[in-house]
């Protein structure tokens, strides 16, 4: 059975591309039904004619040599180009084929054929700047396919996850679970967008490292031309500021909840102190008994104490004013300290205080400084307790010092100590070392703002076993 064909130019009258024959020289031999239409001109006036005269300007001579190259080497080619039809210009895609005659073994005339590509040029111009959007967006994207694995992830997404593109593309994003979420939640979310409808919805995830990431969800089904769902599209809006805002909130009421607290139980405890006191007092004047003298003034000692104690919780808790005063930095460390020392953990620990009497006041808001300072010294106790097995003779120093430009406020501890990766760390937000429930990785971040607020700034020097120091500088004149 003979399979050999022979076809004329007929077989391309049908075609919706121009198709055209042109010579060694590019001028029009012939051309199909389609491009007549398009070009809107007689076969007269376009036999003949060059067909680099349909091309726009600057795509004449890039055609021309592509042409030429063609004929010369006998080999097919493309390019990319642009005519102007009804006024209106168009991209189109040049395919370039060497033809033969019957009988002859050279090609005499050229194949030609031009496809209109400008939609598809649209699609992709669209395409690109989606594209630009979504890799310049400060807000995480994904895309992921109908079975919920990711084939795209924006820089945004890669940088807030902690995990590499490598890592992120054909992983399911239940990677970054956080267990806070039932399976109806997530069972609500797929039979949402399955049945083509957009899914919002907040989030807690958990970054490579552990730490966690809030994140309010969009997310959209991709639908294709027929209407079957090609994919799933996600856009987050961080809300880890808002979780912290809204955190610092709880502690500020839960702060002013114990402040009212302490001023009742300062009443409440005040007058039997007081009782007691003058009690003690009136027998210790009544009585000649050195002994009995010495344990009442160990009695009176211990009531002035726990005055002392509740004074400084309601002085504590008491909501800032928020107003610079002239403040005595030495006066609060040790303040601070005291606050410290009363704790349970700390009753094995040694504070040792040095203050250097030439430091001057400071404009400061005397109740967020001490806040610092608490913080640091509760984290110290708290490092010298997770010893493991304990530590005896633990101490803790605190110093001030002046230079020339800074009051310098040192720190010091010999508990577990930081390692070096994360010294860097302890000032994020929700960053902690401690055990879960023990932390909420607030504190120091906190104490790093109120700092930063003064003009100030904190230094941590840290390594395993061999304890921690924090060096806080005030300027002298901010």
């Amino acid at each position: 059975m003979n399979n050999n064909y022979i076809f004329g130019f007929d077989l391309f009258e049908s075609f919706d591309d121009m198709c055209f024959i042109l010579s060694a020289d590019g001028e029009i031999v012939k051309l199909n039904m389609s491009a007549f239409k398009a070009l809107k001109s007689d076969n007269e006036s376009l036999i003949g004619r060059n067909f680099i005269d349909l091309l726009e300007g600057s795509y004449k001579e890039k055609f021309r040599l592509i042409y030429t190259d063609c004929v010369i080497q006998n080999r097919n080619g493309s390019t990319f180009s642009v005519i102007q039809l009804n006024d209106q210009l168009l991209d189109i895609n040049i395919s370039i084929i060497p033809t033969k005659c019957m009988g002859e073994n050279k090609p005499y005339n050229y194949f030609v054929l031009v496809r209109d590509i400008t939609e598809q040029r649209k699609k992709e111009l669209d395409l690109l700047r989606f594209y630009n959007v979504a890799e310049n967006t400060v807000n995480p994207l994904q895309i992921t396919d109908v079975n919920g694995n990711m084939v795209y992830a924006n820089p945004a997404f890669i940088k807030v996850s902690g995990y590499s593109k490598e890592e992120l593309i054909g992983k399911n994003p239940s990677v970054f679970g956080s267990g806070k979420h039932s399976r109806k939640f997530w069972a609500r979310m797929w039979n949402t967008i399955n049945a083509g409808r957009a899914w919002v919805g907040e989030v807690e995830n958990r970054k490579k490292g552990g730490e966690p990431f809030f994140t309010q969800v969009l997310v959209s089904p991709i639908v294709d031309q027929e209407g079957n769902i090609s994919a799933f599209f996600g856009i987050h809006r961080d809300l880890t500021e808002k979780r912290i805002m809204e955190r610092q909130l709880i502690n500020t009421q839960k702060m002013e909840s114990i402040g009212t607290l302490a001023a009742g139980v300062a009443h409440e405890v005040g007058n039997p102190l007081a009782s007691i006191s003058a009690l003690v007092q009136v027998v210790q004047r009544s009585t000649d008994d050195q002994f009995v003298k010495e344990k009442l003034e160990l009695v009176k000692n211990q009531v002035t104490r726990i005055s002392k104690i509740i004074r400084d919780l309601v002085d504590f808790s008491r909501p800032s004013n928020y107003e610079l005063q002239l403040t005595n930095i030495n006066q609060i460390v040790s303040e601070a300290v005291e606050i410290i020392k009363v704790g349970t953990k700390a009753k094995n620990i040694d504070f040792k205080v040095s203050l250097n009497e030439r430091v001057p006041l400071l404009p400061l808001v005397a109740d967020q400084v001490q806040q610092v300072f608490v913080n640091i010294l509760l984290n110290a106790v708290d490092a010298i307790v997770e010893h493991d097995p304990p530590k005896r003779d633990c101490s803790i120093s605190a110093k001030t010092d002046i230079s020339d430009e800074n009051v310098i406020i040192i720190f010091e501890d010999d508990g577990v100590g930081i390692s070096e990766e994360n010294t860097g760390k302890v000032f994020e937000p929700f960053y902690t070392t401690k055990k879960e429930g023990k932390g909420t990785g607030l504190g120091l971040w906190v104490s790093y703002g109120i700092i930063k607020s003064f003009q100030g700034d904190i230094i941590v020097e840290s390594s395993i076993g061999e304890g921690t120091t924090f060096k806080i500088l005030l300027p002298i004149q901010p």
